[in-house]
């Protein structure tokens, strides 16, 4: 089961997703753009709690660990997308509820991406 993140973990996974590799808790601190400024030791605790729910991969480089997504943002979306549908009983009603809340090009889009899924399907 993929849950969302709170609030401070869905900030650090967006520096980790914005960066081109993989970042120290130092690198996150200062990339981080919160209301109030945080302890070096809040984003450590926040990236090893990340870490043990599976989140992130570290590597430890000289005396610091580096921190990167295991999925991307998409992959993390979608995961919680295909959650919402597991376990919303009726997902035929929920994807029609969703896709009537669509807006033409996002109709588009999703037409696209299921056209391709078909593609790609043995």
């Amino acid at each position: 089961m993929v849950r969302p993140f709170g609030d401070l973990e869905a900030a650090v996974m967006q520096v980790l997703w914005d960066g081109d590799q993989p970042a120290t808790v130092r690198d996150v601190l200062g990339r981080l753009q919160t209301p109030k400024p945080l302890a070096y030791t809040t984003v450590m605790t926040v990236l090893d709690n990340l870490h043990r729910k599976g989140e992130v991969v570290r590597e430890m480089h000289g005396r610091a660990w580096s921190y990167a997504p295991v999925r991307s943002r998409a992959q993390h979306s979608a995961a919680l997308l295909q959650d919402v549908l597991q376990h919303a009983g009726d997902s035929q009603a929920v994807l029609m509820h969703f896709v009537a809340d669509l807006g033409p090009d996002e109709v588009s889009q999703l037409q696209q991406a299921v056209q391709a899924a078909q593609r790609s399907t043995p």
